[in-house]
């Protein structure tokens, strides 16, 4: 069993920002299904992309930030791709291609960074804002079994379940990674009204899921897909908290899928979105994996780095 690093004092890790919606809008690519992976067979998307996350990675280093990598392989499971017109082992290459593109990137940062981790992306069965509510944690772990079977051959540090707001569907990806013998981390997104979409809050879904899952449970948890002022009201103090490391907010408080079919990058505002991440930081120590999601690039992770240093700093002057 593969095991994700536990937190180090003072190591802070960074991810991707919303890479979707700014090659979308920002470069003018399309994304057949909210598909990332696809664009690695068009040289000129690929050369964004080595741009984009050398960005990543850059902003990253410069503020002594461990790196996590992924972010091509939200789609890349049997529904979506068959949607887009992709075998079973033509999706399979596609994963492993993925992969194999973010360690060409990364591996050169590998002396400027204090750790450098390589991530599967493994999105919802099916919309990650519609209730999905017929799922159940055995039909999500046959279908999520695919798509991590092979990111055990990738041999990724981590599969990173994002946009979840099925309580079932995470305990499913949860079992279908430990069996594949890698960990898990589930992000779920919340509503304006502070919880799942699906109906729980935050605490009941984490904690529902620790226990359904048991031994197989999710290495750690993550908020995703979401504005600060829409998750803050749902962080109660307890245990449970403990158990969320990483916090990947989108850039503007908006109809999630408004975000992703604007036509332009609501980019919102970056420096009150990186304060608002210091504030967390300050607050909540154990929080250590900092990046973004919708409408977020490489300018909102400097500011969200740049606060959480600040305030690491701060606190451990004091």
């Amino acid at each position: 069993m593969r095991r994700f690093p536990e937190p180090v004092p003072g190591l802070n890790y960074l991810t991707e920002g919303g890479q979707e919606t700014e090659i979308m809008y920002k470069y003018g690519f399309e994304l057949p299904e909210f598909a990332l992976f696809p664009l690695l067979d068009q040289p000129a998307a690929v050369t964004e992309l080595r741009g984009m996350y050398t960005r990543y990675l850059d902003t990253a280093a410069q503020h002594g930030f461990g790196a996590l990598m992924g972010g091509f392989d939200y789609r890349a499971s049997p529904d979506w791709a068959g949607l887009i017109g992709y075998s079973s082992d033509a999706l399979a290459d596609m994963q492993l291609r993925a992969i194999d593109f973010l360690r060409e990137v990364g591996e050169p940062y590998r002396a400027d960074l204090p750790a450098l981790l390589y991530v599967g992306i493994v999105g919802p069965r099916g919309d990650a804002y519609s209730l999905n509510d017929t799922i159940t944690a055995e039909d999500a772990e046959d279908y999520h079994r695919t798509q991590i079977t092979t990111l055990a051959r990738a041999e990724v540090d981590l599969v990173e379940a994002m946009t979840f707001n099925s309580v079932p569907e995470a305990v499913g990806v949860a079992r279908a990674a430990a069996r594949a013998g890698l960990p898990a981390s589930i992000s779920f997104t919340l509503d304006s009204n502070h919880r799942l979409h699906s109906g729980p809050t935050l605490r009941e879904a984490i904690e529902t899921v620790d226990d359904l899952a048991g031994d197989e449970r999710p290495a750690f948890y993550g908020i995703n897909c979401s504005h600060p002022l829409e998750f803050l009201p749902a962080l109660e103090p307890g245990d449970w908290f403990q158990r969320v490391r990483c916090l990947r907010p989108n850039a503007a408080m908006m109809d999630k899928i408004s975000l992703c079919t604007l036509g332009h990058l609501e980019s919102g505002d970056p420096a009150d979105l990186g304060r608002h991440m210091g504030e967390l930081a300050r607050r909540y120590p154990h929080l250590d994996i900092w990046g973004g999601c919708c409408g977020t690039w490489d300018t909102h992770l400097d500011q969200i780095a740049h606060n959480v240093l600040e305030a690491r700093t701060a606190s451990a002057e004091t």
